[in-house]
């Protein structure tokens, strides 16, 4: 490992942006530590997917409850992502990378000391909101020591970490779970953070960046969890607890509106918005936050939602779940590194996200037609398609909004696309959710009448294995056909991100990091000023940044 800092002895002024180049190996050696950190948050999420039937399950938790599992560390993490962004653009974000890992390792290991599905709910939070800083800063980090030109093959490298604790995450938490049990699924990822956070302090040397007076903007914090709770709770409640037409509704409906509208109002005043209204006057920035919730719902729903059908439908163990997800990983896989290495070589992008759109609405529609006893062969193809869509769009869209973006607002504009990708992972996987359980839990009504049993239990998560074979076969075709029909509800959402990604501006690549855009800015801006002196938590002597 290199002992020399990469900016170290570097010049200052305007002209001297090359010599804050990195080489390969020395970016490398800056991204293990962020590897790591993703690895931590995809493993400690993956793991866990396989095994959410029998989780809810033994703890004798409903439909709701499973989506809400899920949904809580979802609205986690979209809370507290823009924060996340603005705060790396104020402090430290070496300091705030290690911070949100020890926050999330907390939030696991609370997890699995959970006695009932209320309390891992709450620890599921917990876990969001580390999991919503390492979402927002890596990409940020990354942002900082890499060009636009080049950052397509480190996206892929991301890709590729993503692909690993996705496939293995499932298949590790399988086995634990058939194991030992699958209490020990949230400690999986303890040591990999433990070793995260020392890397972190060894590899990663980022420009100081002088204190300032900083106004955090809780009102706006407070504004958007109010407002995407408020969303969250109805699209999970409504048609179970209350009517979808019914006052409550109204009410919920009206109330997530009015704190959207106030949130608008008062961002537009504060002195250090959450999200920056400016951002949205950006053409590219929209037009990829729109097909960022496309992708939100599909990486989630696709998460979740197979993971019900291969257990629930097809009877499978969590272990033979994990194993039978791998095209969906593989797809991914390929498409990200693959084409990473491809945008960093010839600097275009565009033609590859509209083949992405094109496949992540075309792997939906496929997925729409699975069944009970849909083949291996069909499932499988359908779901590489969806997953190289996914891989072709995911890290890609946020690859063409930080190329637009000030080098000042790289940590707010690159958690707002995260921010609605997960916005729209949260609101769809409780809409899904909601369709899953009325459907299921009206077809299994009407099956087993046509056994003449008159259903009992509500709509708890059934062990199929424990089930008579005639119950059995009428719920397995239930969730078989209720999945299919929840890909199908998705289908829309992938033709508005395949509009939005044609609709984007084929705007050329830059070929500048962030820290050398601070540099060659110096000499223009009052803002803005190099000297050399030291790095965060470095011995070398490279350079300072000050606003």
């Amino acid at each position: 490992m290199s002992s020399r800092s990469p900016y170290q002895q570097a010049p200052t002024g305007p002209v001297a942006a090359d010599a804050y180049a990195m080489t390969h190996r020395e970016v490398l050696e800056a991204l293990s530590g962020l590897l790591l950190g993703m690895l931590v948050a995809i493993l400690s999420s993956t793991v866990v997917s396989t095994s959410l039937p029998v989780i809810i399950s033994d703890l004798k938790g409903t439909e709701s409850d499973y989506t809400w599992v899920v949904t809580s560390t979802l609205l986690a993490m979209t809370v507290s992502t823009p924060v996340w962004g603005k705060f790396a653009d104020l402090f430290s974000r070496k300091l705030l990378l290690q911070l949100s890992l020890v926050v999330f390792v907390l939030g696991s290991a609370l997890s699995g000391l959970s006695q009932d599905s209320s309390q891992l709910i709450g620890f599921r939070v917990i876990q969001g909101i580390g999991a919503g800083g390492l979402t927002a800063l890596v990409q940020v980090v990354l942002a900082d020591i890499v060009s636009p030109r080049e950052r397509g093959r480190y996206m892929g490298y991301l890709g590729a970490v993503m692909a690993v604790g996705t496939v293995g995450g499932p298949l590790l938490g399988g086995v634990i779970t058939d194991s030992v049990g699958w209490r020990w699924n949230f400690y999986i990822g303890v040591p990999i953070a433990v070793l995260a956070i020392v890397v972190l302090q060894r590899t990663l040397h980022l420009p100081h960046r002088e204190r300032r007076e900083v106004k955090v903007d809780y009102i706006g914090v407070t504004l958007i969890s109010a407002a995407v709770s408020l969303l969250l709770i109805w699209v999970t409640l409504g048609g179970v607890q209350f009517a979808w037409a019914s006052w409550t509704t109204v009410a919920m409906v009206g109330g997530a509106g009015l704190g959207a509208v106030v949130l608008v109002w008062h961002e537009s005043r504060v002195a250090e918005p959450i999200i920056p209204l400016a951002l949205f006057r950006n053409r590219t920035i929209v037009l990829a936050i729109v097909a960022s919730i496309g992708v939100g719902v599909a990486i989630f729903g696709a998460s979740i939602y197979l993971s019900q059908y291969m257990q629930l439908s097809r009877g499978e163990t969590p272990t033979v779940s994990g194993l039978l997800t791998i095209p969906l990983i593989g797809g991914l896989l390929v498409a990200s590194t693959v084409v990473g290495q491809v945008i960093s070589r010839t600097g275009v992008w565009k033609r590859y996200l509209v083949t992405g759109g094109v496949l992540l609405t075309g792997g939906l529609l496929l997925m729409s037609r699975i069944r009970v006893d849909t083949g291996w062969v069909y499932l499988a193809v359908s779901m590489a398609i969806l997953g190289a869509g996914i891989g072709l769009l995911m890290q890609n869209l946020v690859l063409v909004v930080q190329n637009v973006l000030p080098v000042s607002m790289l940590g707010s504009g690159s958690s707002s696309v995260s921010f609605f990708r997960t916005l729209g992972g949260a609101v769809g996987v409780s809409a899904l959710g909601a369709l899953l359980a009325h459907r299921v839990t009206a077809m299994v009504t009407s099956g087993l009448a046509g056994l003449g049993i008159r259903p009992t239990g509500g709509n708890t998560i059934p062990d199929v294995q424990t089930l008579p074979g005639p119950v059995r076969s009428v719920v397995e075709s239930a969730y078989g056909q209720g999945i299919g029909e929840v890909f199908l509800a998705a289908v829309p959402l992938g033709v508005i991100a395949l509009v939005a990604v044609i609709m984007l501006p084929n705007a050329k690549l830059g070929t500048k990091s962030g820290v050398q855009q601070l540099v060659e800015n110096a000499g223009d801006s009052a803002l803005l000023d190099v000297t050399p002196v030291q790095v965060e938590d470095s011995a070398a002597a490279p350079a300072e940044v000050r606003r």
